[in-house]
């Protein structure tokens, strides 16, 4: 596997054009969705954490949002064995050059005709999109994209690209464009890189599902440059991102193809017809929630003796983890702190809830984990009565993803519930 830092694959395609920005709304992943602000971010964690709990009695799927992008971003080399290796081929460009570029506002079938024009030789079926012709602000609710249906003869395969606009002083979340956490997220390879014109770009190889229950692969390309421009190029190794069957043993196009297909100047305009983004606020919001290095600090200070921490992780706010090990095995477990969640108590604390002087109702579930098998999953969740909530979850594995690595999780439902009732969350 050749890696992605080397000079002369950089030099062969740093004067591409990168062009896109964040989907507003739109991220590729469960992980990875840009964090617009700190309401938007914590209105969408409670969603998750209602249904995660009520469906799986856990709060796992709350890692997924601060680190996922993360699994859509991935931290791959620019060439990778698989798919077809070599950058756009010339074909391609000539059949692009031969085509009069439209100037803006965009159709649907103008985007996805770009799109179809920059992939080699093969036979385009199914295309769907989305154009900027749309009126005043609606052309800020959706971002333009295209998608099709692309088969070079070793079996058909999705291939989407996502295109958007953000102002250059416009500040990521913690996290964006960057790989994700491997305790969090299973994947193949992953490398994110600055180029040479600043702009930042993210290569990945994974799966469409981080817990990997369905093998359908997902590979992309995410790119964004300093003018504010971003393009996210991904493709599956089956007809659907979701829910067609398996077609091909990979993706066609390798990383080379994608990171190319990524930087292409043809998406520029496009992106440029979009209205000018509005410069942001000198002081951008920050993330609602208790902080995630405070949250973590206190965790790792309130483990029980004889436990040794081996990695840990936190996101920007309400959510930290580590991997620990007593001697017996690696056991992974994650904590998260709430403010203002009294709108769950009624679907996760019944009457059976155990009620401490204070008013805080515990509740202890154990169950199998997110992957099932021999994984096992404990729970101890707590509500105050002014809805401040603290869950925390321990496994017996060193990763939500991975099989078993001992008999039971490293803590007790007695440890737990210490942790997670304990007043240093409340300062």
């Amino acid at each position: 596997m050749r890696e992605n830092s080397a000079q002369d694959d950089r030099d062969a395609f740093e004067g591409g054009l990168g062009v896109a920005m964040k989907q507003a709304g739109e991220g590729f992943s469960a992980a990875g969705r840009p964090l617009v602000d700190g309401g938007v971010t914590r209105g969408r964690r409670r969603a998750v954490l209602r249904r995660s709990a009520v469906v799986t009695g856990s709060v796992a799927a709350l890692a997924v949002i601060g680190f996922g992008g993360s699994y859509v971003t991935g931290n791959t080399g620019a060439s990778q064995d698989g798919g077809n290796g070599a950058a756009v081929g010339a074909q391609a460009k000539e059949k692009t050059d031969r085509t009069e570029k439209p100037s803006g506002p965009y159709t649907a079938p103008q985007v996805i005709k770009t799109l179809e024009g920059l992939l080699p030789a093969g036979k385009v079926s199914d295309g769907r999109g989305r154009g900027t012709t749309g009126v005043g602000d609606q052309k800020n609710l959706h971002a333009p994209y295209a998608s099709v249906v692309y088969d070079d003869g070793q079996g058909k395969a999705a291939v989407s690209v996502s295109l958007s606009r953000q102002h250059p002083d416009q500040k990521l979340p913690e996290g964006e464009l960057s790989c994700p956490d491997k305790n969090l997220n299973v994947f193949e390879a992953c490398s994110a890189t600055t180029l040479k014109d600043g702009s930042r770009l993210v290569l990945f190889k994974g799966w469409e599902y981080p817990d990997r229950r369905v093998e359908t692969k997902r590979w992309s390309a995410d790119l964004l440059t300093p003018e504010g421009h971003r393009i996210s190029v991904t493709e599956w190794n089956a007809a659907a991102e979701k829910g067609a069957p398996i077609s091909r043993p990979a993706p066609p196009l390798s990383l080379d193809r994608l990171k190319a297909l990524a930087r292409a100047e043809e998406w520029r305009p496009i992106i440029e017809s979009l209205p000018a983004p509005e410069q942001p606020p000198l002081e951008q919001p920050a993330p609602q929630g208790q902080n995630g290095d405070v949250i973590l600090g206190r965790l790792i200070e309130q483990l029980p003796d004889g436990l040794t921490v081996k990695a840990s992780g936190r996101q920007e706010a309400e959510y930290a983890y580590v991997v620990v090990d007593d001697g017996q095995g690696k056991s992974f477990v994650q904590i998260n702190v709430q403010s203002d969640m009294s709108d769950v108590e009624g679907d996760l604390f019944g009457p059976d809830a155990k009620v401490l002087a204070d008013g805080t109702k515990v509740t202890t579930r154990q169950g199998p984990g997110e992957k099932g098998g021999d994984v096992k999953m404990w729970t101890v969740d707590t509500i105050r009565p002014d809805g401040f909530r603290v869950v925390i979850s321990a496994f017996n594995t060193a990763n939500q993803n991975e099989a078993a690595t001992r008999e039971d999780p490293a803590l007790t439902l007695a440890e737990m519930e210490k942790i997670v009732t304990s007043k240093v969350w409340l300062s």
